[in-house]
């Protein structure tokens, strides 16, 4: 059993002892490691003897370059000040500068991002194209827009842009994701409303087993319709949501990822619901006035419920062709005994789950899922899993013997084209349980090997380095839109390496309140050289390009019509 005493980055002695296929801890079980990391922010989660919802659904956090200097830099998003918490301490959330060293220095005050609502998620991207992110921070009470300066410094921007608090009013919003739905080459915002949760609406669900007050079940509360912002390039959002299948469709947004199920070169969105059925938004482009249509297909897809027609509470989503058949598939987290869905997608706008042939819904039965992601975690060139699990109800240990309120981490490998549960092998912080939520995914140690940030519920973060496919090669992908978006989101990357062709689609959001490297890591498994690599720009752009004799081991920057960086 591995002791977690010393920084990973700092011992090479240390690291030479490590299976190659193993995550390094650096957070709630490996303490030690969080201090040497420098971040000693702790996640305050309100927590009370009222049991407000909320308490329980936090945080979210991001992988982001926010400085632009090639080193990923982390987001922590806090609770705060509401209508039924007045903290006695100021509680901030906090932006940690990456040292490049393998440690962070918290520069919250001078970049003036501190928050100050009760906080949700965060969603990263430049959306005026300035290349320099900028923060869309959700919350129950005030969301925020950090506009990003590009000088070290963020600007709330909220009401100028037509994001302040008077717009979201009645609406807990959580997750968030940029994405340019009318292909004009800016990126819009979606934003998922939770339930209806106002002053007047803080209902009690009476007492438990224990005497005490507990969480109530999102059930007994009204659904709301989430919202979507068109980017009118000037710096300022219309809402244009309204008349819509996504204003029709009232939901208790949780997760949200942008992709395109149907390959029509439209980005559409699948939401996760709690306690009411899943959306999937079909982009179904511009009507005659040049307005566009929305179609709400869950049910008729296949994923709106479960098998057997009922709603579940869904939390963490994501997409990704994990099998490599050149078509989006999804995922959806639930809660405990409901299990958890990998969708395969049938080419037609419809989806099976075949979450039991890969062993995801045999491991995930006890479980309550929350942030999540496919990844390429070994750099073979195949998909992986990554779950982060945590149950919402911190009574849960008192009266229930299967069933927990920590829960461990998740990690599934793709082998012979199925998901094969390796959590065992792959770390001793697999052997721990934490009240995880947000999760997020990023290289911030630049070496190829994609690492996971898990927030924590009332905790610290978890920060895990990733020590494996350590023998295999690699070729990390910035992508700069120039015509198109700047962060190129829906672009499509295909590469061969070894004679084995690979593709993938830039989708944007997915897991649960979290923000991730935007950066695109290719897996060349034991190839050393990459044959080729194409990308096809999103529209209005459209171009493809394609690229030959590439370094491998290393990022590069790719810029729309302007060739290698």
């Amino acid at each position: 059993m591995l002791e977690l005493k010393r920084p990973p980055l700092m011992n090479k002695a240390f690291l030479k002892h490590i299976n190659r296929r193993q995550f390094l801890a650096a957070g709630a079980g490996g303490l030690a490691l969080l201090e040497a990391s420098g971040i000693r922010w702790v996640h305050d989660n309100a927590a009370s003897p009222e049991h407000y919802l909320p308490e329980t659904m936090g945080p979210g956090c991001a992988f982001l370059d926010y400085d632009n200097d090639g080193w990923m830099d982390i987001y922590l998003v806090n609770s705060g000040t509401c209508d039924f918490y007045k903290p006695k301490k100021p509680i901030r959330n906090a932006l940690y500068k990456n040292n490049r060293d393998g440690t962070f220095t918290d520069v919250t005050g001078t970049a003036r991002v501190p928050g100050g609502t009760f906080g949700m998620g965060v969603a990263a991207g430049d959306y005026d194209n300035d290349g320099f992110p900028d923060l869309f921070v959700t919350a129950y009470g005030r969301p925020i827009l950090y506009h990003n300066n590009g000088n070290g410094t963020f600007t709330d921007v909220s009401e100028e842009a037509r994001l302040g608090a008077k717009v979201f009013e009645g609406h807990w919003t959580t997750s968030a994701v940029w994405f340019d739905f009318d292909n004009d080459g800016r990126l819009d915002l979606f934003v998922c409303s939770f339930v209806d949760y106002g002053t007047d609406s803080h209902l009690s669900c009476g007492d438990n087993k224990l005497g005490r007050r507990f969480y109530c079940i999102p059930r007994v509360f009204k659904p709301t319709a989430s919202l979507l912002f068109h980017n009118n390039g000037d710096g300022t959002f219309t809402e244009v949501s309204r008349g819509t299948d996504i204003e029709k469709s009232l939901g208790k947004g949780l997760g949200v990822v942008a992709t395109d199920i149907n390959n029509d070169g439209r980005m559409d969105l699948f939401v996760a619901n709690d306690t009411v059925q899943n959306f999937l938004f079909v982009n179904r482009g511009p009507d005659a006035k040049g307005k566009t249509q929305w179609e709400e297909i869950a049910l008729a897809a296949e994923v709106g419920f479960s098998d057997d027609g009922r709603a579940r509470s869904g939390m963490g989503v994501d997409a990704a062709d994990f099998d490599g058949d050149g078509w989006q598939d999804l995922f959806v987290a639930n809660v405990d005994q409901e299990m958890f869905s990998l969708y395969k997608n049938n080419r037609n706008e419809t989806f099976r789950d075949v979450a039991f042939k890969n062993q995801v819904a045999q491991a995930t039965r006890l479980l309550s899922g929350w942030g999540l992601r496919f990844l390429d975690y070994d750099n073979d060139g195949a998909l992986e899993l990554f779950l982060a699990n945590g149950h919402p109800d911190d009574m849960i240990d008192n009266y229930s013997q299967a069933v927990r309120y920590k829960e461990p981490l998740l990690l599934f490998r793709q082998e012979n084209g199925q998901l094969k549960n390796v959590s065992a092998e792959s770390g001793p912080v697999f052997a721990k349980s934490f009240p995880s939520r947000g999760l997020a995914i990023g290289d911030f140690n630049n070496d190829g090997r994609i690492d996971v940030l898990v927030g924590t519920n009332g905790g610290p973060p978890l920060l895990l380095r990733n020590n494996a496919g350590q023998g295999n090669h690699w070729l990390g992908v910035k992508l700069q839109g120039t015509k198109c978006n700047r962060d190129a989101v829906g672009a499509r990357l295909t590469w061969s390496a070894g004679g084995v062709k690979r593709s993938r689609l830039k989708n944007s959001g997915g897991g649960y309140l979290s923000s991730h490297d935007m950066r695109e890591v290719l897996g060349l498994g034991t190839a050393a050289k990459l044959d080729w690599l194409e990308i096809q720009w999103p529209q209005p752009s459209g171009r493809t390009e394609r690229f030959t004799d590439l370094p491998v081991d290393r990022y590069l920057t790719v810029t729309e019509g302007q060739g290698l960086s």
